[in-house]
Formats: structure tokens, sequence, C-alpha cells
């Protein structure tokens, strides 16, 4: 399983970028209200949240193979715990949110509140995107530390 470690650089960019976009179309679409941007973004909901589930594998994966390494130095090990929990609050963030909108679609109150001139819901999804690309954004902060400071994932690491 040591090769789903080295998928991990190459996989967790799939879900920043599938999240990020999902914010933008979201967004865009609530406010222009175009019901194929609406879709598009639940379609790009899924994808991020399926990308994500296989990021927090691989990094998983790669936290046992880097264990190994570091032979439990506390700092390093805080740092990899730090990205490691903020990974897994975003993916169970939009998961939540996957659900939620998942839940309003079926019950034909999404489309409502989003053709609803004075509809309130509609305008949560953007609030709800905007945290969920801060989460990202602290999740990614994290992670590049432990790259570029630390050299964790790269060809110097480890000699």
């Amino acid at each position: 399983m040591e090769f789903l470690s080295e998928l991990h650089p190459r996989i967790v960019h799939f879900p920043v970028a599938l999240f990020i976009i999902y914010f933008f179309l979201e967004t865009f679409g609530i406010i222009f209200r175009k019901d194929y941007m609406l879709k598009a973004a639940y379609l790009i909901l899924i994808a991020g949240v399926f990308t994500a589930l296989l990021a927090v594998l691989t990094g998983n994966q790669a936290h046992i193979a880097t264990k190994l390494i570091i032979n439990n130095k506390s700092d390093l090990n805080d740092l990899i715990e730090l990205h490691e929990n903020y990974a897994t609050i975003t993916v169970w963030y939009f998961s939540a949110v996957l659900i939620f909108r998942t839940y309003l679609m079926v019950k034909k109150k999404f489309w409502e509140s989003i053709t609803a001139v004075n509809g309130k819901l509609k305008y949560l999804f953007v609030v709800l995107g905007l945290i969920g690309c801060y989460l990202i954004y602290v999740t990614g902060i994290h992670g590049g530390d432990l790259v570029f400071k630390h050299g964790i994932g790269t060809q110097l690491f480890g000699k």
C-alpha cells in the first residue's frame, strides 16, 4: 500500500480545484439564476467529495510511511496531525454540504429557493462554500509547510 502514499501529492490537487470550482459555480448560478450552473456545481461537488476521500486515503498512507522515517519527532508529527485533522474536517464538511444539498433537491426546496426572489436559503450555500474554501486554504497551508519547510514527500526527505 506504499504506492498510495506516493499518489497523495498528485491526487490532493483534484479536490482542491473541484471544491473551488464548486464554490464559484454555485455562487454564480445563484446570483445569475442559471440552472445549468447549479447542476454543474452539484456534479462538481460530488466529484470533489469523491476525490477528497481518495486524497485522505492516500494521505493516511503517506502518514504511515512518514512515521517510519521521522522517528516520532514531536514538532513534525504535530504538524502532520494538524494537516490531517484539517483535511478530515474539510472532507466531512463538504460531505455534509453535499448531503444537505441533496436533501433539498430531493424535497424540491433547493430550486424553489433559487428561483424565489426573497429566498434566503440560496445565500446559505454561498456562505457554506466560502467557509469550505477557507478550510481548503488552511489545510493547504499546513500541507505546504510539510513539503516546502520540512521536505516531506520530496526525494530529499529521509536522507
